[in-house]
Parts: C-alpha cells; sequence; structure tokens
C-alpha cells in the first residue's frame, strides 16, 4: 500500500515535472536532463565526478543529450533527490543508495553494509552475481534505473571528541553515522543521526554530536573534520566500501535510444573506476597530512570492540531480510556472494596484503 501511494504521487510530479522540459532544445534534436546531487557541485571527488558524467555524456552523444547539474539544495535537498527523481521533478541523481533506505531496506545491499563486501567485490556482485538485477527488480518499483558509477573503498570508522576505549563508551554518544553501521551503534546506546555533507562539519562544531563519519582522509580532509576533533579511528567496520550510484527516471531511461542508454551504461561503469581510483590514489597522501600537519591521533578499534560489532551487525543484518521478502531476496544474494568472496580473499586479496606488510626491504 504504501508504495502504491508513492507511484500515485509520484505519477502526478512525474507528469508536472515533464511538462516543464525545455521544448525548444528538444524540437532541436538536444535532450537536456537534471541531475540532483546530495552533495554540493563543488565538492571534492563526488562534485567532481558528476560533472565529469554530465561532461562524458554531451560529449559521447556529441551534445544529443546535455546534462544540467544541480548541486545538494538547489533542485531539491540533498536527501530529497530519489523522491524528486523517481516522481519526475529531475531526470537522474548522484547519490547513495542507502540514503533512502526507508523506501526500500533492500536499497542499504546497494551502497553498503557492516562488515560487507570491498569495492572489488561490490562490482563482482553487481555484474556477476545477479546484484544489479536484483537492484533493477527494487528500483523499478520506484521508477528508477540504478547503476554503480563510484566507490569509495574501505573508509575509516569515523572522528570522535574523546577515546573510545570500551563498548560502554559509545553509551549516549551522539554520532553522526550514514546506513546499517548506525543501527549497529544504536544497539550500544549510541543516539546515531543522518546529516548531509554541507552540515556535519557546523554540527559537529557545535558539538551538537560528538563523533561523526564521512569517507575516508581526502574527503575528510576537505571537509575540515580534523579541526573538529582529534581522534581518527579505523577500520570503517560499517563501510568496507562505499558505492556512489547514477539513478534515472525509468521513463526517462526508456525513452532513450539504444545507443543512448549503452553510451550512459559505460560512463558509469568507467565512472565507477575512476572515483575508486581517486579515493585510493589521494587517502594515501591525506592521511599524512592529517597526522604530520594537524596532528590528528590515528587509532584502531580494539579487537574486542570490533567483535562486538561483529556481533550486533549479524543481529542487524538478520533484523534487515526479516519480514520482507524482497530483502530477503537480495540479502540472500549478498550474503552468498561474501562467502565465497571471504573465502578467496582469504588466499588472495587479504593473504597478498598481508605479505606485503612483512618487515622485509623492498626497491
Amino acid at each position: 500500500m504504501q508504495r502504491r501511494k508513492f507511484l500515485k504521487s509520484a505519477t502526478a510530479v512525474g507528469i508536472a515535472g515533464a511538462a516543464s522540459l525545455p521544448k525548444p532544445a528538444l524540437a532541436q534534436g538536444r535532450r537536456e536532463l537534471r541531475m540532483a546531487l546530495s552533495w554540493p557541485k563543488d565538492f571534492p571527488i563526488f562534485g567532481a565526478s558528476a560533472a565529469r558524467i554530465a561532461a562524458r555524456i554531451s560529449a559521447l552523444s556529441e551534445g544529443k543529450l546535455a546534462v544540467k547539474v544541480y548541486g545538494a539544495g538547489e533542485l531539491v535537498p540533498a536527501f530529497e533527490v530519489f523522491d524528486a527523481v523517481a516522481g519526475g521533478a529531475a531526470d537522474l541523481y548522484h547519490s547513495a543508495a542507502y540514503y533512502f533506505e526507508a523506501r526500500s531496506r533492500a536499497l542499504n545491499f546497494f551502497t553498503t553494509v557492516p562488515f560487507g563486501l570491498t569495492a572489488a567485490e561490490m562490482s563482482a556482485w553487481l555484474h556477476y552475481g545477479g546484484g544489479q538485477e536484483l537492484w533493477d527488480e527494487v528500483c523499478k518499483g520506484f521508477n528508477l534505473k540504478p547503476f554503480a558509477a563510484g566507490n569509495t573503498g574501505a573508509q575509516m570508522a569515523g572522528w570522535f571528541v574523546r577515546e573510545v576505549n570500551s563498548i560502554e563508551d559509545l553509551k549516549g554518544l551522539k554520532v553522526r553515522m550514514a546506513g546499517l553501521g548506525g543501527d549497529v551503534l544504536r544497539r550500544f546506546g549510541a543516539t546515531v543521526v543522518n546529516l548531509p555533507p554541507a552540515e556535519i562539519l557546523p554540527a559537529f562544531r557545535s558539538r551538537a554530536i560528538a563523533a561523526a563519519e564521512w569517507i575516508g582522509p581526502a574527503s575528510d580532509l576537505a571537509l575540515g573534520l580534523h579541526t573538529a576533533a582529534k581522534h581518527y579511528y579505523y577500520p570503517g567496520f560499517h563501510e568496507p566500501s562505499g558505492a556512489v550510484d547514477l539513478s534515472i527516471n525509468l521513463a526517462v531511461w526508456n525513452s532513450l535510444a539504444k545507443d543512448q542508454q549503452e553510451m550512459i551504461r559505460t560512463v558509469a561503469a568507467a565512472e565507477n573506476d575512476l572515483v575508486h581510483a581517486e579515493c585510493n590514489a589521494r587517502n594515501a597522501e591525506a592521511l599524512d597530512t592529517l597526522v604530520t600537519k594537524h596532528e590528528v591521533k590515528l587509532q584502531r578499534f580494539a579487537d574486542p570492540i570490533l567483535a562486538a560489532f561483529g556481533q550486533r551487525a549479524g543481529e542487524v543484518m538478520a533484523a534487515l531480510a526479516a519480514g520482507d521478502p524482497l530483502a530477503k531476496k537480495v540479502s540472500d544474494s549478498f550474503m552468498a556472494f561474501r562467502k565465497g568472496a571471504l573465502r578467496w580473499a582469504r588466499y588472495g586479496d587479504l593473504a597478498a596484503s598481508q605479505a606485503r606488510l612483512l618487515p622485509f626491504k623492498y626497491g
């Protein structure tokens, strides 16, 4: 019933949105699409990624498709891009699917889940494990066609005003954390809020929150989170990777020519690799800057804390799949793929990474 109500209202918005399309541009064989972002247009990495997507679509279509980019708040607020595109008030969005878990809890799987898949494993599941087909199934109910268009890779656990030496230190702590990681911390008595990027630092500085996670060193440095706290914790148990998605209004998608659809699919796939590469390239330098220049205290959660996080994360994941057949269908696929990925990682990426950390002279 809730989904039918949503689609009814979305259709009404879509009719109004379609009527506002620039008719002269359409008449001249040039179509302009409106892209709504969950971050500012000039935001490092993600704002640049959205601009690059728009430029490539225009270039590859030889100007037949033009994408006008609207930063968070310019067309709709940061966390309203899902509804705006579903209803036709915008044509596509650049965001993270887990921001919209209120629409479907299954959407969490297509950004990240605690102790879930790495960036490489996420791509493997989407392209070769049935993940994309499941994502399409979830989003079809909301008049959307989704694509992976970026990944942060492994994230940091976040910034804390005070040290976290035991699970008890989380009780009553007000934390900014998105997604299911927040559900994990709630089980330890933390108060969890989700804030769009532009609101995190002001809330942190005013001590409206006492801890905050965003992404990783490069993005956190750019946002200025080191000016609000000095305790920087890892690993990012809540986001072993963080997928960014480019989602398109399904009616708009179906109206595109087949070559235009393939072009957008290819642009998104290329962007997925580029964003991951940029995050990896910039994080090492930014981490060094944070530690040496800004005297940030880099700290690892103790193993007992991580084990407790893992135990509660298992409970959160079990609850996520309960009572929602589609979420369970996605969860079953994800969990089966994760099991195989962990088995291979033990002998593949994880083993190679551990070997590189051994104390030997190299080069």
